[in-house]
C-alpha cells in the first residue's frame, strides 16, 4: 500500500463528514437566511426615508422607529380595510344570494327554455348533504393546522420587522465592519454596489406608491360613479394589488368589486371587468413606463418571470422583492459588464438601401504588396 493512501482515505472521510454538517446546518438554517435575506431588502427600501431624516438632524434610531412605525400603521390600516371589506362583501352576499339565485334561475329558464325552480336546486343540495359534510368535517380537522400555519406566518412576520429595524439602524456600522474585511479597491466596488441596490430598491418602492394612489384614486372615482358601497376601501384595494402585482394585478384585484357589484346590480360587475382591462392597459403602457423611468425600469417580460421565479423560491415574500433585487442585478451588470458598439451589417444596407442614399461598396481585400 502507498505511504500516502491511508492519509488521503482519512482526509476523504473527513471532508465527506464536514460536507454532511455543513448540509445538515444549510437546512437547518434556511429559514433564518430566508429571514435575514427578506429583512435585508427591507432595510434598503426603508434607507432613503431613514437618510432623509438624518440630513434633517434627527438621530439615526429615532428616525428608523419613525418610518418603521409609519410603515407598520400603513400596513396594518390597509389589512382592517381589508377584512372589514371582505366581512361586508360576505355578508351582503349572503342577505342578497336568494335574489341572485332567483334572477339567475329565471334568466337559465328564459334562455335555454327550461324549467328549473329554485326547490330543485335546494332538493338537489340537499341530496348532496353528505358531500358537503365531508368537506366541512374536514375542514373542521384543518383547523389546528390552519391555526397554527397563521401564528407561524406572524412569528415570522414579527422576525423579519426585528431584523429590518436592526439592519437598518445599524447600516452605517455594518458597511463599516464588511469594508473592514476587503481591500480598498474591493471596498468602492462593495460600497458601490450596496448604493445601487439602496437606489432601486427605494426607487422600486417610490415608483409602487405612486402607482398605488393613483390606482386607488381612479378607481374609487369610478366605483363611485357606480353608486358601490365603500368605493375608497375598494379603491385603496385596487390601488395596492395593481400597484404590486405587475402585469396581472389590476385583474385580480377587480374580483372582489365584482363580487360587491353582483350584490347591487350585474350589470355593474361587467362594467368593473370591461374598466379593470382599459386601467391595466393603460398602466403598463402608459402611466407605469413614465413613472418607473426615472427610479426602476425592469422589462415587462423579466419583471413578470422575476415575480413567478421569486414566488417559487419563497412565496408572496420573494414575489414582491424579485422585482427590485433583478433591478439591482441589472443595473449592476450594466455598469461593470463590459460593452462593445453594435456594427452595421453591411449585407442589410446592401440589400435594402434607404432612399437617397446609394449601398455602401464592399471593401476591397488588402494588397499583399
Amino acid at each position: 500500500m502507498p505511504t500516502w493512501l491511508p492519509r488521503a482515505m482519512v482526509l476523504a472521510l473527513v471532508f465527506f463528514g464536514l460536507f454532511l454538517l455543513a448540509d445538515w446546518a444549510f437546512h437547518r438554517l434556511t429559514g433564518i437566511l430566508i429571514i435575514l435575506f427578506v429583512a435585508f431588502f427591507i432595510s434598503l427600501a426603508m434607507e432613503p426615508a431613514v437618510a432623509a431624516l438624518v440630513r434633517r438632524g434627527v438621530p439615526r434610531g429615532l428616525a428608523t422607529g419613525l418610518v418603521f412605525v409609519g410603515a407598520f400603521a400603513c400596513v396594518l390600516a390597509f389589512l382592517a380595510a381589508l377584512v372589514t371589506l371582505l366581512v361586508e362583501t360576505a355578508t351582503n352576499l349572503a342577505h342578497e344570494s336568494p335574489r341572485l339565485l332567483d334572477e339567475g334561475v329565471d334568466r337559465v329558464n328564459r334562455t335555454f327554455g327550461q324549467h328549473f325552480t329554485t326547490h330543485d336546486l335546494s332538493q338537489r343540495l340537499l341530496r348532496e348533504s353528505d358531500l358537503l359534510e365531508g368537506y366541512a368535517r374536514a375542514a373542521a380537522d384543518n383547523v389546528w393546522g390552519v391555526s397554527t400555519t397563521v401564528l407561524g406566518g406572524l412569528a415570522q412576520v414579527l422576525t423579519i420587522a426585528l431584523f429590518s429595524v436592526y439592519l437598518t439602524a445599524g447600516g452605517p456600522r455594518v458597511r463599516r465592519t464588511v469594508c473592514a474585511l476587503l481591500p480598498p479597491a474591493r471596498q468602492r466596488t462593495f460600497l458601490h454596489a450596496w448604493d445601487l441596490a439602496i437606489d432601486k430598491t427605494g426607487g422600486y418602492l417610490f415608483s409602487r406608491v405612486l402607482l398605488a394612489i393613483v390606482s386607488a384614486v381612479v378607481h374609487a372615482g369610478f366605483l363611485a360613479i357606480l353608486h358601490l358601497p365603500d368605493p375608497i376601501a375598494l379603491g385603496v384595494w385596487f390601488g395596492v394589488i395593481s400597484a404590486f402585482i405587475p402585469t396581472v394585478g389590476t385583474y385580480i384585484a377587480a374580483i372582489v368589486p365584482v363580487f360587491v357589484a353582483l350584490t347591487v346590480d350585474p350589470m355593474d360587475a361587467l362594467w368593473i371587468i370591461v374598466f379593470a382591462v382599459i386601467y391595466q392597459w393603460f398602466q403598463d403602457y402608459l402611466l407605469q413606463p413614465r413613472i418607473t423611468a426615472r427610479t426602476v425600469d425592469v422589462n415587462a417580460a423579466i419583471a413578470l418571470l422575476a415575480v413567478l421565479a421569486g414566488g417559487a423560491l419563497l412565496g408572496p415574500v420573494g414575489a414582491l422583492l424579485a422585482i427590485p433585487a433583478t433591478a439591482t442585478v441589472q443595473a449592476f451588470l450594466s455598469e461593470y459588464l463590459k460593452h462593445y458598439a453594435v456594427v452595421e451589417d453591411p449585407r442589410i444596407e446592401q440589400t435594402t438601401p434607404r432612399r437617397g442614399r446609394t449601398a455602401p461598396a464592399r471593401p476591397e481585400p488588402p494588397n499583399p504588396d
